[in-house]
């Protein structure tokens, strides 16, 4: 079974508004809703692809509950610790350009804490957890690190997606798969990185410290993946990018979801840059079709 933890899940609620007014009475065009989270998003690409999965963290309040329900509709199995306050909704108002409003979520009590950590210590050896998206600040800093103690203990393999120190400290503990984009792996290692020779020379780094599977996405430039067996680069499929919330997580389910199939590491590959491409043409996450489409067209090569 593979199960996703969203610790600060969302309702994105995303809103067209033509010439907006500040200050004045503006009028919607036309408004939709849907599930957020870098966890849910990857439950939702899986489902898509028939892999099946159990979405875990926190939810809370009505907000909570029209996402179960979205999930449930999605075909989704939901394990979610019940909080006290309401899931945040995240106002994304397009207006030409994109303004963000993302609430802040609930606080999350100790007990509410602890109480996802044991629904780990019933998962199963050979499981496999994605840990994916930033930690509330009422958890702390370290709450990914009691996560992945959790996976530890009952022999669970684990997937990491995050950044700073909660990434840094998680390679030592051998994930699965880390998959920073280009930016992000600049950040980690505080340099400028401007070339494919400084994507493969410092993804071999984390690599080397402890990452089975280092997959660095560089957008218009496909992706990168690196192994103990060597470097593997893909082209980019074609079609016209409408979207880029949620590719990344499209990359994550598609890699982890081939390779808990069985499929090789070069199939995991190829069908995670299928569906991180197939939602960065869409305007959601991918729908199965297109995915099954873009992944004729991706070709890896040996670096």
């Amino acid at each position: 079974m593979i199960y996703t933890v969203t610790l600060n899940p969302s309702i994105d609620y995303i809103v067209h508004v033509d010439g907006l007014q500040l200050g004045e009475l503006n009028r919607m065009q036309s408004d939709l809703k849907l599930p957020g989270g870098k966890g849910i998003n990857v439950s939702r690409i899986l489902s898509r692809l028939g892999v099946e999965n159990t979405a875990l963290g926190f939810l809370g309040g009505f907000t909570g509950d029209f996402l179960k329900e979205t999930l449930a509709s999605e075909n989704i199995t939901t394990d979610f610790v019940q909080v006290t306050g309401d899931t945040r909704i995240n106002i994304k108002l397009k207006h030409g350009e994109e303004t963000e409003i993302n609430g802040q979520g609930p606080t999350i009590t100790p007990e509410e804490a602890d109480e996802l950590c044991r629904k780990l210590d019933s998962l199963a050896a050979g499981d496999i957890v994605v840990l994916s998206g930033s930690v509330p600040s009422s958890l702390g800093g370290m709450y990914y690190d009691r996560l992945i103690e959790a996976c530890g203990r009952i022999g669970v393999r684990f997937v990491l997606d995050t950044t700073g120190e909660a990434m840094l400290r998680g390679v030592s503990h051998r994930p699965l798969l880390i998959k920073p984009n280009h930016h992000e792996l600049a950040e980690l290692f505080n340099v400028e990185i401007n070339s494919i020779d400084q994507i493969i020379y410092y993804g071999k780094k984390l690599q080397e410290q402890g990452a089975e599977h280092v997959l660095v996405s560089m957008a218009g430039d496909g992706a990168v993946l690196i192994t103990k067996e060597g470097v593997y680069r893909s082209n980019v499929p074609q079609g016209t990018v409408r979207n880029s919330v949620g590719a990344g997580d499209s990359m994550i389910a598609g890699f982890v979801g081939a390779w808990a199939q069985g499929g090789d590491v070069m199939e995991a590959f190829a069908t995670g840059v299928a569906c991180g491409s197939a939602t960065a043409f869409s305007d959601d996450l991918a729908e199965t079709e297109l995915i099954h489409k873009l992944r004729k067209q991706v070709e890896i090569k040996f670096v």
